[in-house]
């Protein structure tokens, strides 16, 4: 999509991704390589996703994992020193946007950051600290539990009413440790054995939260971007029409929808921390009271970004990008029913679908119809859109095998 304002954008400053391994970190790649943007890509990973776009300009391995803070600090210096500019760094998951906040006086140095007020960061990632933060702003959320122990559980579980939904404070964290994010339970018996099942002793990262019955449909994303002074200069809305896991989880089909109590709540709470970058959000529509209720808030750009385009191709990474290099963000001109698709992870969420047989595939085919954008597939962009159909082949491929041989196995 051709942006309105190209011919009068000053594309001089190059942007770096702080790890680019995924359609997020490929879609800030895109959007702003098409731009005229050179943008530099660091991943541990020498075959990651946004390493492959035509768009990437250059390549730097780094393993943040396996190195001091010392180390990546000097590693990131010598980046924008042989870049040859400032550029504008974009970290892509929680854990390079934490540290990135950690170090930002330093980083300033060397790079162009958004600089939002001190703790700030802290209290939009802290999901206690937002909890409390919209019931003394008085914004609706859905009600949450901190157990401290399992006989906080055992005693306060059941006021929430079941079903529960029990969530991670540190998503990526349990995610690597067990292979999921959440779990909705239905007893009290089933919430013993799954906090026993989630738990990390010696660490709080679980959580209670009431379940919101919904229709997916009720799901809503916000995209937003805050200047210096706390001031939208970017908001889009738009609302989950599929999602992985399927009943909570990540947008795999969405539509740009419009949703004004969503935009007012989330600028209340950045004129509350003081917080100045992207935001990513989740809202829920609670059907029984009417209310769009806050779930999560992610202070980076969030997988579903490019779903929130105007119809000019303005996105909040181009926001940023205008605000960071001193050039004034257009009006927002909303494209209004936009679809934008994460492939594989749709076809994963029709396929756990038309398991509970709820979803045919007539219909999801229909669904599809109108896409305005895929989340890996570019024929502009063809390395990495291959490699990702290749994989995906590939996967599913193996599975089928695997599956004939399945009986063979049990006979043999």
């Amino acid at each position: 999509m051709a942006y309105r304002f190209n011919s009068n954008i000053d594309t001089s400053t190059p942007v770096v991704v702080f790890r680019s391994e995924n359609y997020t970190s490929l879609g800030i790649v895109r959007t702003l390589g098409r731009m005229g943007v050179k943008v530099f890509c660091i991943d541990h990973e020498p075959n990651a996703l946004a390493m492959k776009s035509r768009y990437c300009a250059g390549r730097f391995n780094w393993n943040v994992e396996s190195s001091s803070p010392d180390d990546t600090i000097q590693f990131l210096t010598d980046v924008a020193c042989k870049i040859g500019q400032m550029p504008i760094l974009i970290p892509t998951f929680d854990t390079r946007n934490i540290f990135v906040d950690k170090y930002r006086e330093q980083l300033s140095k060397w790079f162009l950051l958004p600089q939002p007020k001190p703790c700030a960061l802290k209290q939009l990632y802290s999901k206690q600290g937002m909890y409390e933060l919209c019931k003394s702003e008085n914004l609706p959320t859905a009600k949450t539990i901190f157990p401290y122990s399992m006989e906080q559980v055992l005693n306060e579980g059941h006021k929430l009413g079941f079903p529960v939904v029990v969530k991670a404070i540190d998503g990526d964290r349990l995610k690597r440790r067990t292979g999921k994010r959440l779990a909705i339970v239905q007893e009290m018996p089933e919430l013993k054995n799954v906090y026993i099942e989630l738990d990390e002793p010696g660490l709080r990262n679980l959580l209670l939260q009431e379940f919101i019955p919904c229709d997916v449909e009720d799901a809503w994303v916000v995209s937003a971007y805050f200047d210096i002074k706390g001031n939208c200069q970017f908001a889009l809305t738009g609302k989950k029409l599929r999602q992985l896991p399927i009943h909570g989880g990540l947008t795999t089909l969405g539509v740009c929808a419009p949703c004004e109590p969503v935009v007012m709540s989330i600028c209340q709470i950045i004129k509350a921390v003081g917080y100045h970058g992207i935001i990513d959000a989740d809202f829920i529509f609670d059907k029984r009271d009417g209310l769009w209720k806050l779930l999560d808030v992610n202070p980076r750009p969030g997988a579903n970004f490019r779903l929130l385009v105007d119809k000019h191709g303005l996105d909040v990474v181009r926001a940023l990008y205008l605000d960071l290099t001193g050039q004034s963000v257009p009006p927002i001109e909303p494209h209004w029913g936009r679809r934008w698709v994460v492939e594989d992870m749709d076809l994963a969420a029709f396929l756990n679908h038309s398991r509970e047989g709820s979803l045919s595939i007539r219909t999801w085919l229909g669904s599809l119809r109108g896409v305005s954008e895929f989340a890996h597939i570019s024929i502009g962009d063809l390395q990495p859109s291959i490699s990702f159909l290749t994989k995906l082949i590939s996967y599913y491929t193996n599975k089928f095998i695997n599956r004939l041989l399945q009986p063979s196995k049990l006979n043999s």
